[in-house]
C-alpha cells in the first residue's frame, strides 16, 4: 500500500521563475498534469508571467528540452511532465528508462532543481488517478530551491 504525503506545504514562490516541459503524448493525461502543476505553483505564489511551458512530442524528448531550458539560466527550477502507458512490447521500459535517466542527468549536471512528474503506468485508469502528481512534482522542485 502506498501512503501519500497528506500535508502539502505551499512555499513562497513569488520571486521565482519556473520552466515546465510537457510531453504531448497521452495528452488527455499530460494536459491535466499541467493544470495540476500550474494550480500548485499559483497557490505557492509563483506569478503566471514567471512560468514558461514548453511542449515536446513525448517522454523521450523531455530531457533534451529540459537541458536547453537549464542552459538559459533563466529559471530557478524546472518541472517535467509526461505519461508513459505500458503496451504489449518492451518499448515502455526503454522510454521510461530514457526519460528518468535523462531528467536525473539534467538535474545533477546542470545543478537545477527538477520536479519529476512523469507517470509510468499500466493503463489509462491508473494515469487518471495520478493527475495530482503534476502539482506534487512542482512543489517538490520548489522546495529544492531552498537548498540553493
Amino acid at each position: 500500500m502506498q501512503v501519500k504525503n497528506t500535508k502539502i506545504k505551499y512555499l513562497n514562490g513569488k520571486e521565482l521563475k519556473a520552466g515546465i516541459v510537457l510531453a504531448r503524448w497521452n495528452s488527455e493525461v499530460t494536459e491535466k498534469l499541467l493544470k495540476s502543476a500550474l494550480s500548485a505553483l499559483k497557490k505557492s505564489g509563483v506569478v503566471e508571467k514567471n512560468i514558461r511551458t514548453v511542449h515536446v512530442a513525448g517522454s523521450v524528448e523531455l530531457p533534451f528540452a529540459l537541458h536547453k531550458l537549464a542552459l538559459t539560466n533563466k529559471y530557478d527550477f524546472l518541472v517535467v511532465l509526461g505519461c508513459v502507458i505500458r503496451g504489449e512490447t518492451p518499448h515502455f521500459d526503454y522510454v521510461c528508462k530514457m526519460a528518468q535517466e535523462g531528467v536525473l542527468k539534467v538535474m545533477i549536471e546542470d545543478s537545477i532543481p527538477v520536479g519529476f512528474g512523469v507517470l509510468t503506468v499500466n493503463n489509462i485508469k491508473q494515469a487518471r488517478k495520478r493527475i495530482h502528481v503534476g502539482g506534487e512534482a512542482s512543489l517538490a522542485a520548489l522546495e529544492l530551491v531552498l537548498l540553493r
